[in-house]
């Protein structure tokens, strides 16, 4: 009995799928993940390249983005949209799919950075001019909220370090006021503001680490840092590593380094000191200083490859075509080499096999193998800076 159930049930089924098309018939032609795509923007001609990080190829250049000379993207949770911040107010909303602009609109005179909601339905933009954060529907663009920075007797300030935090919040600073804002969309689109006075003397960027829990600003004004413990009932702001350059010649400060390119590996963070040829070695528990690596020069970016054990350092003007290799257990250098003038952007692979490098003034983007630094290919671009895998979508704080 049951083996002609058995073979009436199978029968059945193999009608079943005799009479629907195939999944590669059903299929249109073209169709792929999005799952290893990148965003690499050319700074100088207001474009960006789509390219397939599995290949190692460009799928294609979509152009018309404004003034990118300080770019950055994040992603729809989907991973089909790039929401692009332009340095000339501009924000984009790319269809990487498609390769084709979505929307456009200019939402204020000059911006530095954006980040979505966890939710993914609200993005975010961080303004200079004038100072404060615009808000908009993911879906559309459509204005949601702004909210002004003001403080004092009515002045604007610049924000900076604009991050997303979990709970749709987002977090950034006032940099000409020293204050830290949290906005809290959680109940609509009328946020409610906390606001943080006396963080520091000029705040210039921050990170929140991937957890959501703890977010650290540099101080430019002074020797220091500003960091607030998100989980806690009152989350007070509270300086650390004060003075880490105390009594030492200042060097000129070529180029201010990008903090949310702070690496985070084996219970240490490892941070561009400001002005100096060192990365400095912070207790992710404590917040108090554990050690400083000496490196090439006044370091940029200190990015941790995914699994923690290796930190990877590019550095600024004139000394921009070094990277350095940071083994994070014995804190020492284990790889320098030099791809070329003008190295400024990094990028791992969501696993971290490979590295993704822009190297502007060769015109390319190189690709190592992070395990035995061989360097596997490269891809023409136009003065290419940011690079930005869609993996960023599922990662608070990017």
């Amino acid at each position: 009995m049951k083996r002609r159930e058995f073979l009436k049930t199978s029968a059945f089924g193999a009608a079943l799928a005799a009479a629907m098309p195939s999944r590669a018939m059903a299929c249109p032609a073209g169709l792929r993940g999005t799952g290893d795509l990148a965003v690499i923007v050319e700074r100088a001609s207001g474009s960006v390249l789509i390219a397939d990080t599995t290949a190692r190829e460009t799928l294609g250049r979509v152009e018309g983005l404004g003034d990118l000379s300080h770019a950055s993207a994040t992603f729809s949770r989907d991973e089909r949209f790039a929401y692009i911040f332009g340095r000339d107010g501009g924000l984009t909303k790319l269809d990487i799919l498609e390769q084709v602009i979505a929307k456009r609109v200019i939402q204020a005179g000059n911006s530095i950075g954006g980040a979505i909601s966890d939710d993914g339905r609200l993005v975010a933009v961080s303004n200079y001019k004038p100072g404060g954060v615009n808000v908009f529907d993911a879906r559309n663009l459509e204005p949601v909220a702004e909210i002004p920075a003001v403080y004092g007797d009515g002045k604007r300030s610049k924000t900076v370090g604009l991050v997303d935090a979990p709970g749709r919040r987002f977090i950034f600073t006032l940099y000409d006021a020293g204050e830290i804002w949290i906005a809290d969309f959680s109940k609509g689109a009328k946020p409610s503001i906390q606001r943080f006075a006396d963080i520091g003397e000029l705040p210039y960027d921050a990170l929140i680490t991937s957890d959501g829990r703890h977010y650290i600003a540099g101080l430019f004004g002074e020797d220091g840092l500003v960091h607030m413990d998100l989980w806690a009932d009152d989350p007070k702001p509270r300086r650390i590593l004060g003075g880490y350059g105390r009594g030492e010649k200042k060097l000129p400060v070529f180029k201010m380094p990008h903090l949310e390119g702070w690496a985070l590996a084996a219970g240490r963070f490892l941070l561009p000191a400001v002005g100096r040829h060192e990365l400095l070695a912070v207790d992710a528990r404590t917040f108090e200083e554990a050690g400083r690596v000496k490196v090439h020069s006044q370091p940029i970016f200190a990015v941790a490859r995914p699994d923690g054990r290796h930190v990877w350092v590019n550095f600024a003007h004139p000394d921009n075509d070094t990277i350095q290799v940071v083994d994070v257990p014995s804190l020492s250098i284990i790889r320098t080499f030099k791809p070329g003038r003008a190295t400024l952007h990094m990028e791992f692979t969501p696993r971290g096999h490979e590295v993704w490098l822009s190297v502007r003034d060769a015109d390319r983007v190189d690709v190592y193998d992070t395990r035995t630094f061989e360097k596997l290919g490269e891809l023409p671009a136009r003065k290419p800076s940011g690079i930005f895998m869609t993996a960023r979508a599922h990662t608070i704080g990017l």
